[in-house]
């Protein structure tokens, strides 16, 4: 059973593909150890639908930071690849998020922990699958597989 920290990386700005290449290089420098990575996935945009399509990633990252320490060095990565903040679910160069940290479960003003959206996601769902699909959600108590299966997500999502 696989209790790593999951990262999901999310770009549909620019050369999308180097993007997530740019972003898993900061973060093996800057905020731990890789330790696997998922095929890229191609997705209809979520949330607001009416923009490109994204290309998203999941890592599995061995980190000798806590939470809130490894979320800021995301968000400063974030920032130093350009990303700005300016709609939610809108168009954006990087995105990283902090799916999961173990088995932890934290529910703070900055983070949540696992991260809330999982289980609605395919996009999220089907690369984290790929490299952890046995993983128990600490909250649910179901695989990641399982997970994946009671997605009622219905926008496409195909491995490049």
């Amino acid at each position: 059973m696989n209790y790593g920290i999951f990262l999901l990386l999310g770009t549909n700005q620019g050369d999308r593909a180097a993007n997530l290449a740019n972003a898993t290089a900061k973060i093996g420098k800057d905020a731990g150890t890789i330790q696997t990575r998922s095929s890229l996935y191609k997705s209809a945009a979520w949330g607001v639908e009416d923009q490109p399509d994204f290309y998203n990633q999941v890592l599995e990252l061995a980190s000798p930071h806590p939470p809130g320490v490894l979320l800021e060095k995301l968000l400063e990565i974030e920032r130093d690849m350009g990303r700005v903040r300016k709609e939610k679910w809108g168009p954006r160069l990087i995105d990283i998020d902090l799916l999961f940290y173990g088995r932890e479960v934290l529910n703070s003003p900055a983070l949540h922990l696992p991260h809330p959206g999982i289980p609605q996601r395919k996009f999220t769902l089907l690369p984290l699958a790929e490299i952890a699909g046995d993983l128990v959600h600490p909250v649910l108590h179901k695989t990641i597989d399982t997970l994946l299966a009671e997605c009622e997500d219905t926008l496409w999502v195909e491995r490049i």
